[in-house]
């Protein structure tokens, strides 16, 4: 099978092109490796997971973005068997700040991405890393109890993939990634392509480079490790669902093989492997030994207080559940973290 792998050299491309060619598969991976440069970061970040890659044989880097015909036709090449869309701007605040380019990057980085898949290898798979970010404030209409660590959902199973989606905040990331996931949905009506939205929650794993402003789990361990002071937007409480990254690309790869031909699926943890930020942060102090420096900060734009997916439909559609507890899935990013810290 030949893959390619957009947004391959950040955490979740990276695993994607990781586990197709220790299978044996042709890979091809397409990355601008703008992250630190989105984020203002003045330190390399994914360009890491880049050179990493360069020990597969089977891997073809391409440098290149999902917004740029040529880039994308010389990732496709003469056709490639599935496609797993995992570039984007991933940025909650970033977006506020920059909405014309995150709307370019998200919204028409995808249809950029499905158009070229489908007048050059219209069977191929195309699977859409999306967000629970495209609920938006619905997701506050669930009743929260709060507790004295956390918030919890009051008779509620979780988020299910029948959420209403419009008609509430969403912030420009919201949005941008919404217009993707539509269009991936609409590529399948309409133009009869093999298409799967996964709408994730909280993804986490090894080389993964968070900053403040996205991938908190990776930013936490790192602040832990390198001074202890962390700042919290929000009071701490507010809860996610955790799903360690190889479990998503099982998930990824089931579709793929199977013969459902499009689909909508809410990705996480579930209600089994939760944690708000302040148990979180008690985790990281307890098994580093050492006390964090906190600072509370104001809430952000549309931050659900409680996200946990009900993971009922995928697991049943994709015969497919978590597999790797978070307290495993904590130990295996701190240990490469601290493998990694001047990096």
């Amino acid at each position: 099978m030949k893959v390619l792998v957009t947004g391959g050299a950040g955490m979740v491309g990276s695993h994607v092109a990781e586990y197709y060619a220790k299978r044996g598969d042709e890979v091809v991976v397409l990355d601008n490796l703008m992250r630190s440069m989105l984020f203002g970061f003045d330190r390399e970040s994914v360009e890491y997971n880049w050179r990493w890659l360069q020990q597969y044989p089977n891997v073809r880097r391409v440098l290149g973005d999902v917004r740029v015909d040529k880039d994308v036709v010389s990732a496709l090449g003469d056709g490639v068997d599935a496609v797993i869309h995992a570039a984007g701007q991933p940025g909650v605040p970033l977006s506020v700040r920059i909405p014309k380019e995150d709307f370019s990057i998200n919204a028409y980085g995808t249809l950029n991405m499905l158009e070229h898949t489908r007048q050059i290898c219209p069977d191929a798979a195309f699977v859409y890393c999306s967000t629970n970010k495209v609920y938006g404030e619905n997701v506050d209409r669930i009743t929260l109890n709060e507790l004295d660590n956390r918030y919890t959902y009051f008779r509620s199973a979780g988020v299910a993939e029948d959420m209403p989606i419009d008609q509430t905040g969403h912030t420009p990331y919201g949005a941008s990634k919404y217009v993707g996931d539509i269009y991936v949905q609409e590529y399948a009506k309409i133009y009869g392509m093999k298409t799967a939205v996964f709408r994730m929650s909280c993804i986490y794993g090894t080389r993964q480079f968070g900053f403040e402003d996205q991938g908190w789990v990776a930013w936490f361990i790192f602040a832990m490790l390198a001074s202890g002071r962390i700042n919290i937007y929000g009071d701490g409480k507010q809860v996610r669902d955790m799903l360690y990254v190889d479990d998503v690309v099982q998930a990824y790869d089931a579709f793929i093989q199977s013969d459902i031909q499009a689909g909508v699926w809410n990705i996480g943890g579930g209600m089994n492997n939760t944690t708000s930020l302040v148990e979180f942060i008690a985790f990281l102090e307890s098994e580093l030994g050492q006390t964090a420096e906190l600072t509370f900060c104001p809430w952000r734009p549309s931050d659900q207080k409680v996200y946990i997916t009900d993971v009922a439909k995928v697991s049943k559609d994709l015969s497919w559940s978590p597999r790797i507890q978070p307290h495993e899935g904590y130990r295996r990013l701190i240990a490469w973290a601290r493998r990694h810290l001047d990096e």
